[in-house]
């Protein structure tokens, strides 16, 4: 997975936003509670974050060091994707009534791909700080948002239609969600043998 991937997948969420009308801006989608307003300003780049990034750097051992690891981490029994899922939910609504279409917008089209561009070419092993899991590698992040704004485009292609999502990016998605799980446990029911269920592997 790579930095061009997800430039492309939020220059796909900006064409798909400039075509919605205000009642599809106001769609629920299958997330009970969200609207794909919320769901824009859910994945929407926040260039801030992106450009404290240029020089944050952690000494010591990153908590993850691939996108597998952070999810397994997050949706472990009692992780942060079960625990403050309903803070997500409500961060979400308030971002969507707070920024104005032209401002959610900009951030996937132009904000986005520049705070990425101004990134350059950071080493994915480098590590940096994580306000979860103290410190993660560039690697881990990279790959995290990716899963995050493919799943949620799914989301809402299922609530408003549209062109379907990049095969890069869904086989992309499907390597890392596959490495989730224990490997031995997850070719095991894959194949109809293992009597362990392992999905869903994120929430």
């Amino acid at each position: 997975m790579n930095t061009e991937m997800l430039e492309r997948l939020w220059r796909s969420w900006a064409e798909r936003g400039a075509v919605l009308t205000e009642e599809q801006w106001a769609t629920p989608t299958r997330l009970p509670g969200w609207s794909v307003r919320a769901l824009f300003a859910h994945v929407a780049p926040d260039p801030a974050i992106m450009a404290a990034m240029r020089d944050a750097r952690v000494a010591g051992p990153a908590a993850a060091t691939d996108g597998a690891e952070v999810l397994r981490i997050f949706n472990a029994p009692g992780g942060l994707a079960h625990a403050a899922a309903d803070d997500v939910a409500v961060q979400a609504s308030e971002a969507a009534a707070r920024l104005d279409t032209d401002e959610l917008l900009r951030r996937f089209a132009e904000d986005g791909p520049r705070a990425l561009a101004e990134l350059g070419d950071i080493d994915p092993a480098t590590v940096l700080p994580h306000p979860h899991l103290g410190a993660v590698t560039y690697q881990a992040l990279l790959e995290v948002a990716i899963v995050d704004v493919t799943v949620h485009l799914l989301d809402l292609i299922a609530a408003v239609g549209g062109p379907p999502v990049p095969r890069a990016a869904l086989l992309g998605t499907v390597q890392v969600l596959a490495a989730v799980p224990d490997p031995v446990e997850f070719i095991e029911a894959a194949t109809g043998r293992g009597a362990i269920a392992v999905l869903p592997v994120m929430r």
